[in-house]
């Protein structure tokens, strides 16, 4: 499955913020789909996206739950240094 993820370019993000949000991201999709090879990017776009790309609609709306914890979650596993 192929996942990627937009961010608004007036959504400013502390250094590091993207990168540490595919790797955290990518961690959280592989403890629910393991069986598959997961390619997860994230950059800045004109808007906030998410597309799913190679999955059916139970697993692209599961891995916009994992999204929504994930970016909830940042205070948790970002730290920039």
């Amino acid at each position: 499955m192929r996942i990627e993820v937009t961010i608004a370019k007036t959504t400013p993000l502390p250094p590091g913020a993207i990168d540490a949000l595919a790797g955290e991201l990518s961690r959280r999709v592989d403890q629910d789909y393991p069986q598959t090879e997961n390619k997860i990017s994230v950059r800045y776009a004109s808007a906030n996206n998410l597309s799913v790309f190679g999955a059916a609609k139970e697993d692209k709306d599961r891995v916009s739950e994992i999204l929504q914890e994930t970016w909830e979650s940042a205070d948790d596993w970002f730290t920039s240094d």
